[in-house]
């Protein structure tokens, strides 16, 4: 739905987008995929967990680092409202 709302909105977006990373000089294999990346500047992680856990904020923290997105948003569907289910990340600068 929310990829949906994107297009009919005519906002350009990625969906699974991979995520290259290295360490060390090495690319390991599968990489991390970004669940939606919104105009190239703002990256969208889904959820519908019971409840989000340290290793969500954790998975979020580091899509901020590799994406070179402005911001991060994680989304959990698991909620009675759905703005209760929203938490906006933004690294600090400087």
């Amino acid at each position: 739905m929310l990829a949906r709302e994107l297009t009919l909105q005519g906002i350009p977006f990625e969906r699974q987008k991979p995520t290259p990373v290295v360490y060390k000089n090495v690319k390991p294999e599968g990489g991390y995929r970004i669940d939606l990346v919104v105009d190239g500047r703002v990256f969208v992680e889904l959820k519908a967990v019971e409840s989000l856990a340290p290793i969500h904020q954790a998975v979020v923290l580091a899509y901020l680092r590799l994406s070179g997105c402005d911001v991060g948003l994680l989304i959990d569907f698991n909620v009675a409202m759905f703005k209760d289910g929203i938490r906006r990340f933004q690294l600090r600068v400087g």
